[in-house]
C-alpha cells in the first residue's frame, strides 16, 4: 500500500465517491504506479502478480477519461476467461457508477445475438476473451472507431491459451491513436515482441517482482499417494478449519469426484468446472463470493483474476499442469494485504515436477507431515460446529451503493418501443428529481432496469407505481441485483 491518496491523482468527484464506497482507502503498489501515467496518456507495460489491484489501475483511468455522452465503445479491454471478462466489467461499473459509466462483457459460450443488443444501446467500456470480440468485429456489431484505450489483462494467459493470433487481430482492428496497456505476471519473449510491434515507447512497471507468491501466504506440502489424498484433506480440513477456502483439482473429473465425496460427509461445498453450462458456472461463483458455500471445487478456471475477499485456504488437491498456474491458484488468498494459507498435496511421482515449481517460485515450499486420524479426531468436532453455524452472507460490492443508489425494474423495454428518453423524461416529470439524479438506463426487449441516484430511488419507486410511461401501464419494483 503506497502513502499517497486517490485525491493527489486530480481525478473527479464521482470517480473518488465510488472508491470509497468499494472500500478503497490508499492506492495499492501498482495503482499507485500506473495510474498518473495512464492519466496522461502513455503505454504502460505492468508486471504485477495477481491479487494486486490492478484492474482499479486501468479502470480509475478509463472512468476518468470516458465521455459519458458518446455513444460508442471508447475502451476496449480482453482477457483471458468469461470468468474474469465479467468479473472486470462489474468492477468498471461499480468504479464509473456515478460518473454513469456503462461496461459490458461479450464471451463465448453466451447468445451473440443478446450481446449484440447490448452493443447497441450506449456502451462507454467493452470487455471481451479474444475469440468472441473477433467475432463481434468480424460481424460488424462492435464498433472500435471511438476507442482510445486498450488493455491486454493477463497477456501471459492468453498467450498459453492460443489466443495469441486472435490478440493480434483485435489490436489491428482498434485505432492506432489509441492508449495500450498490457497487464501480466510474468513477461515471456513473446509478448515482448507485442509490445515491440504495438505499443510506442511504453512505460515499464515492475510489482515485486522478485516475489511472485507474496510473504502473506504460509505455503506447506505434503507428499501422499493419490488414493490417500481425500482422508488426508478430510485430516487436514479438520485441523485448519478454514473460514472459506478453494480446493484446486486437475480435471473436471477429479472436481466431480471430490465435490461428491465432500457432499457426503455434508461440507458446504460447490464446484466449478469448464465442462459445465455458463449460467452455472457464473451462478456457483457468485453463490461462492457471497459466503453461502464454505468450499469451493475448481479446475484452474477459477484460478485466473476472481477476486473473492477474505479466502483463508487454497489446496491444491492435484498439482497444476501449467507451473505458472501454482501461482495464480495460491493468490487467491492473501490478498489486500490480509495473511492466507496454500496447502499442496504431491505424489512422490511428481517430485520433479514439484521441484520445478520451486524453482519458478524462488523458494523451497516446507514440508510436513500427514496428520493422523488419531491427531485430527480431537478438531473434528470444532470444524463441524462451524460448519453448522448459518453462515453470514457476504456484501457484495454493488450493496455499497445501496444507500443512495436504487435499481428499479420495469416491465417494459424496446418491444413496448420505450427509449431512454421516454423513461428519463417520466422521472424527471416526478417533483424533486432531476436528470442528474438517474444513472445507467438499460433496456432489453420486455424489461429495463435503471439507477437512481441520490438517495432518491423510493420516491420514483412509490411514484410509478401509479403512473405510465409513454401511455403504457408498467409494473415497476426494485430490481433484484
Amino acid at each position: 500500500m503506497s502513502n499517497i491518496k486517490f485525491e493527489e491523482f486530480n481525478i473527479s468527484e464521482e470517480i473518488l465517491k465510488a472508491i470509497v464506497n468499494l472500500g478503497y482507502k490508499n492506492p495499492s503498489e501498482v495503482q499507485a504506479a500506473v495510474i498518473p501515467i495512464a492519466l496522461k496518456g502513455k503505454d504502460i507495460i505492468v508486471k504485477s502478480q495477481t491479487g494486486s489491484g490492478k484492474t482499479a489501475a486501468f479502470a480509475i483511468p478509463l472512468c476518468e477519461s470516458a465521455d459519458i455522452e458518446e455513444t460508442e465503445p471508447q475502451a476496449l479491454i480482453l482477457t483471458p476467461t468469461r470468468e474474469l471478462a465479467l468479473q472486470v466489467s462489474q468492477d468498471i461499473t461499480q468504479i464509473g457508477r456515478y460518473k454513469k459509466i456503462r461496461a459490458i462483457a461479450v464471451f463465448g459460450k453466451q447468445p451473440i445475438a443478446m450481446q449484440v443488443k447490448q452493443l447497441k444501446q450506449r456502451v462507454h467500456v467493452v470487455v471481451g476473451t479474444p475469440g468472441r470480440t473477433l467475432d463481434h468485429i468480424e460481424r460488424g456489431t462492435i464498433n472500435l472507431a471511438k476507442v482510445k484505450y486498450l488493455i491486454l489483462d493477463e497477456a501471459d494467459e492468453m498467450l498459453s491459451m492460443g489466443f495469441i493470433e486472435q490478440v493480434e487481430e483485435v489490436i489491428k482492428a482498434v485505432p492506432k491513436n489509441r492508449v495500450t496497456m498490457l497487464f501480466s505476471a510474468t513477461i515471456p519473449e513473446s509478448i515482448e515482441a507485442i509490445c515491440v510491434k504495438y505499443m510506442v515507447s511504453p512505460v515499464k512497471i515492475e510489482i515485486n517482482p522478485e516475489n511472485l507468491t507474496v510473504d502473506k501466504i504460509d505455503q506447506v506440502c505434503y507428499e501422499v499417494e493419490e488414493d490417500k489424498k481425500f482422508s488426508a484433506l478430510k485430516r487436514i480440513l479438520y485441523i485448519e478449519n478454514p473460514d472459506s477456502c478453494i480446493v484446486f483439482c486437475r480435471t473436471k473429473e477429479n472436481v466431480d469426484a471430490i465435490t461428491a465425496q465432500m457432499k457426503n460427509r455434508y461440507y458446504s461445498c460447490i464446484k466449478i468446472h469448464g465442462g459445465m453450462l455458463q449460467n452455472d458456472r457464473l451462478d456457483a461463483m457468485e453463490r461462492f463470493k457471497k459466503g453461502e458455500f464454505r468450499f469451493l471445487v475448481a479446475t484452474d478456471v477459477a484460478a485466473r483474476g476472481i477476486d473473492v475477499e477474505n479466502i483463508t485456504h487454497i489446496i491444491n488437491y492435484d498439482l497444476p499442469l501449467e507451473i505458472g498456474n501454482y501461482v495464480h491458484r495460491i493468490g487467491r488468498t492473501g490478498r489486500a494485504g490480509k495473511k492466507g494459507k496454500a496447502i499442496t498435496f504431491a505424489t512422490h511421482y511428481e517430485n520433479k515436477f514439484l521441484q520445478a515449481i520451486q524453482q519458478y517460485i524462488g523458494m523451497e515450499i516446507p514440508k510436513a507431515v500427514v496428520p493422523s486420524k488419531e491427531e485430527s479426531e480431537p478438531y473434528r468436532q470444532a470444524f463441524y460446529e462451524k460448519h453448522d453455524t448459518k453462515p453470514i452472507l457476504k456484501k457484495t460490492k454493488a450493496s455499497n451503493f445501496s444507500s443512495d443508489i436504487m435499481k428499479l425494474y420495469l416491465s417494459a423495454g424496446k418491444k413496448k418501443k420505450i427509449r431512454t428518453v421516454d423513461i428519463v423524461g417520466t422521472i424527471c416529470n416526478i417533483e424533486g428529481v432531476s436528470s442528474e439524479d438517474i444513472g445507467i438506463i438499460d433496456i432489453q426487449d420486455n424489461f429495463s432496469h435503471v439507477d437512481i441516484m441520490g438517495g432518491k430511488g423510493k420516491l420514483v419507486l412509490e411514484t410509478l407505481k401509479n403512473g405510465t410511461i409513454k401511455g403504457k401501464a408498467i409494473r415497476v419494483e426494485k430490481a433484484n441485483k
